[in-house]
């Protein structure tokens, strides 16, 4: 237990050897390390969690993400431990509190990072779902885009094959009704253009002789329509329109759980919507309350500190700096001290010497002198 509790410590950024002096402030480091430590837990999971995303379906992917998701925990758990640990308690409470703001914001950002892989894991069934969704409704739309670009690129031979197609119905219409005009006046049946009577008679002979042509007219369309629809087919393949299908529940499986960190997150925030476009409040409290408990989390060290009041540990850290600062500043004194005698020895020798060289360059000149030539 004291292996645990000094490593927590040690998280916390605090000097463990000023602090095992003071054992009231001991568990409250202990609850601070804690918090960083687990902080960066998380972070360690989220991240991995993240980047095997990234590289899902390579045989390296888990692999990648154990070293990404370590190296992502400790610049977390880094970052932690320095904001917590650089809090000045010895600092007035606006000072702190000015001192605090940037890394509560740091804090806040880092809390995002973190929860949102998270959040992933968590939704990953809705996610999957809302993918679904997404991906059947793209290929719809791009069926229905192809098509359209083909109507317009084939915009003649529709017109012409549509023209048909009416003309055929119009002609098949005609038959039927002829069709029974003639068995009225082969029955007997009295209307505004039947004899009403009975028998094969040269109305019927005619009226079936005009059946038969219409047919023949009828077969023939037909036959041109399947012309012009072969055509169409022939041009829809050559085009790829025959490729493109509707995704099979098989495939739409396949494509949600090979989705990438981009367009799960994507679906993750369009969890907050219905598919009508209505807004899932329930939903979108979920994911918001689970994101401000991470960053709550993540805050949570900077907040300890600043609520905590200033203790025996904080006094003597103070003390200790106060006093590491005094002996720097005689430190500095001495060498400057020490610099200037040296420097005022410097110039002493360096004078007499000067002194003695131009004493005996004058002594030399006066012995070479020539005292009797002078008059």
């Amino acid at each position: 237990m004291d292996k645990l509790n000094r490593f927590f410590w040690f998280c916390s950024g605090a000097h463990i050897p000023t602090l095992e002096k003071y054992p009231s402030e001991q568990n409250k480091y202990t609850g601070i390390g804690a918090t960083i430590f687990f902080t960066g837990l998380f972070a360690a999971l989220s991240g991995g969690y993240a980047m095997y995303f990234v590289f899902k379906g390579d045989d390296l992917a888990v692999i990648f993400a154990i070293i990404f998701g370590f190296l992502w925990g400790a610049a977390i758990f880094n970052m932690d431990r320095y904001i917590v640990s650089s809090i000045n308690k010895s600092a007035s409470t606006n000072k702190q509190l000015l001192q605090a703001t940037p890394r509560i914001l740091l804090a806040i950002m880092i809390g995002m990072v973190i929860s949102r892989p998270i959040e992933l894991k968590i939704f990953d069934k809705e996610i999957k779902e809302r993918l679904k969704v997404s991906y059947l409704n793209g290929q719809r739309a791009k069926i229905d885009t192809l098509n359209k670009a083909f109507e317009k690129k084939y915009q003649v031979e529709f017109g012409r094959l549509n023209q048909q197609k009416a003309t055929r119905d119009s002609l098949e219409k005609g038959i039927k009704s002829d069709r029974q005009k003639l068995n009225f006046e082969i029955f007997g049946n009295k209307t505004t253009e039947t004899s009403g009577v009975m028998g094969y008679g040269p109305y019927a002979k005619r009226k079936e002789a005009e059946i038969a042509q219409r047919t023949a007219e009828l077969d023939s369309l037909k036959a041109n329509i399947n012309k012009s629809e072969a055509f169409v087919d022939k041009r829809k393949e050559f085009d790829g329109l025959f490729t493109e299908k509707l995704y099979t529940k098989k495939q739409l499986d396949s494509l949600a759980n090979i989705a990438g960190f981009a367009d799960r997150n994507w679906a993750l925030g369009q969890l907050k919507f219905n598919v009508d476009g209505s807004r899932d409040n329930n939903t979108a409290i979920a994911v918001t309350f689970i994101g401000l408990l991470f960053i709550f989390f993540e805050c949570l060290p900077v907040f300890v500190k600043l609520m905590s009041a200033r203790g025996p540990y904080d006094y003597a850290i103070s003390d200790g700096d106060e006093v590491s600062i005094y002996h720097s500043k005689k430190d500095k004194d001495f060498h400057f001290e020490v610099a200037d005698n040296i420097h005022e020895t410097r110039v002493d020798s360096e004078s007499s010497k000067r002194k003695e060289i131009i004493k005996g360059k004058a002594y030399r000149d006066l012995e070479k002198y020539d005292w009797d030539n002078e008059s």
